[in-house]
């Protein structure tokens, strides 16, 4: 099953939130025009806004007010995106040119800010003052996040809890969010909001692990850039870290490349098969295990509603996705 097929019933909605994803980044600026134009056009799951709206039907489901928490938190998304792209010096994004490959860093970095900006405004126009609590929250913890990232940058010697720190506060925070702003939005009971918000911290580590896992065990066509980009831009996830606690081998092997910060295809592939051999996959696909079983037990007490048993396939998806 696709994860689209899971949401099917909510393709009209979706269909109008991108569109109003795209009215919302329109710009005067021919420059950041484009280039919004561009990030947009580049795709994406849009699984947060899938969030939001799955999770505002276990209230008074009302799509106008949903899409003002909705189409800002994707654009938040998209925006941390591209400052990630700056941060990691990326070339490319599922499959095609990043905005700092095909304009510059600057360009990158205004566009960012411009995205951000327009999704602040038209979150805005939401009626409840606590969206606003939540959503200036996320984005001060992302914020932090972003900044861990590059203090962590080619930083071989940093631990777990480090790692499981900054996914929190660079994925499964805004996941978290969009489940939780979505129940606000529709007023849904306030212990049934922090049930869907925990569901989707849970769902949002899992889903962050599991593309740690798929950076080194998918192929270039499924990652839309190389394998072990991620370990390559000098970002060490899990199956690194494990690889280098249990393999001293690959410790010494994942350091030169972290201080060299220069790779070829060849040693990258033997760096790929050593952290395979060293069971790191299994350790990782473990945990995010973990996750996806807490996410549903999350949902035991909420409603036996359509969008419950949504929620669970989305997380079984998550779970499930090819290794």
């Amino acid at each position: 099953m696709k994860l689209t097929d899971i949401y099917w019933h909510l393709r009209s909605d979706i269909s109008k939130i991108e569109k109003e994803i795209e009215k919302n980044i329109d710009a005067e600026h021919p420059v950041l025009q484009e280039a919004s134009s561009h990030l947009l056009k580049a795709g994406g799951k849009r699984i947060r806004p899938v969030f939001v709206l799955l999770s505002g039907q276990f209230g008074n489901y009302d799509l106008e007010e949903i899409k003002r928490v909705a189409v800002p938190l994707e654009m938040i998304h998209m925006a941390s995106l591209v400052h990630d792209d700056v941060i990691d010096d990326a070339e490319l994004r599922r499959g095609k040119k990043t905005i700092k490959s095909k304009w510059d860093n600057r360009v990158a970095m205004y566009t960012g800010d411009y995205i951000f900006a327009k999704a602040i405004e038209m979150a805005t126009h939401s009626k409840r003052l606590e969206i606003h609590h939540v959503l200036s929250d996320a984005m001060v913890e992302m914020c932090i996040g972003e900044v861990e990232q590059i203090r962590d940058q080619y930083d071989w010697n940093q631990n777990l809890r480090m790692y499981f720190r900054r996914i929190r506060r660079k994925t499964a925070l805004l996941i978290a969010v969009s489940c939780q702003l979505g129940a606000l939005a529709a007023n849904v009971p306030r212990e049934h909001e922090i049930m869907l918000r925990n569901y989707g911290y849970y769902v949002g580590m899992a889903f962050q692990i599991t593309d740690d896992i798929l950076d080194f065990v998918g192929s270039e066509k499924e990652l839309g850039k190389p394998a072990g980009s991620d370990l390559a831009q000098g970002n060490v996830t899990l199956p690194a870290l494990y690889a280098m606690h249990h393999d001293d081998g690959m410790k010494h092997s994942i350091i030169s490349l972290l201080e060299d910060r220069e790779i070829n295809k060849s040693e990258m592939k033997t760096i790929i098969n050593g952290i395979k051999a060293s069971g790191a996959i299994a350790y990782s696909k473990d945990i995010a295990d973990k996750y996806i079983v807490k996410s549903k037990e999350a949902l035991n007490d909420l409603p036996d509603i359509q969008a419950k048993k949504a929620l669970i396939q989305i997380a079984d998806y998550i779970g499930s996705r090819k290794f």
